[in-house]
């Protein structure tokens, strides 16, 4: 029998799920444009992991809600993101050395400072109580889901250390370096997902 606990922690991990959906949308919306308007690979780069971190959310969610027999297409699902994200790696890290070979200097973008920033603030906060209702739970998936979360906030520190050191001293190069500290990680998002480790979503 499900206890009346467990029932409200399953509402509460699905609103965090649908808050962190809700968040990287936004979040994918306001980077691209800014980053577009700013020259800014770094915040583009950022803007497209957004909506990939989206998709596999909604994956994650789905499954999660899901009866038997959704296995399959899961796993087909997952390796498509794990593509998606591997593909996102190799153009960061591209558009990344082709701006620091050419000293490509993109325009100082505030939006994109306000955006990192307030992601930096939002997704710790996030994954923390995933990591409690997983914990509430014994939930492998939400467990994982709390990782990718903390994932989110390394790289919206990245993306701010760069932004900042262009928007204070001019350092142009701060961008395609934050690009390209990103690639390893959005490489790894991709490994993993190409791997399945999402698909333990039964707990």
């Amino acid at each position: 029998m499900i206890t009346s606990s467990t029932e409200k922690n399953k509402r509460r991990g699905r609103i965090l799920e649908y808050l962190t959906l809700g968040w990287n949308i936004i979040e994918a919306i306001v980077s691209i444009i800014a980053g577009i308007a700013a020259g800014s690979i770094a915040l583009v780069g950022f803007g497209i992991d957004s909506i990939i971190e989206s998709i596999s959310g909604a994956i994650l969610l789905w499954r999660l809600k899901a009866g038997p027999g959704g296995e399959k297409k899961e796993v087909t699902a997952l390796k498509l993101v794990g593509v998606s994200f591997i593909l996102l790696a190799i153009y960061v890290a591209y558009e990344s050395a082709t701006s620091l070979i050419f000293h490509e200097s993109p325009d100082t973008s505030l939006i994109g400072i306000v955006i990192a920033a307030l992601s930096l603030i939002v997704m710790p906060v996030l994954a923390h109580e995933k990591r409690k209702v997983a914990s509430a739970l014994k939930s492998k998936a939400m467990k994982a889901d709390s990782r990718q979360t903390d994932l989110c906030a390394y790289l919206s520190a990245i993306l701010l250390i760069g932004l900042a050191l262009n928007a204070l001293f001019g350092w142009w190069w701060g961008d395609p370096i934050a690009g390209l500290i990103m690639v390893p990680i959005i490489a790894k998002e991709g490994y993993n997902a190409l791997k399945g480790e999402q698909c333990e979503c039964h707990g």
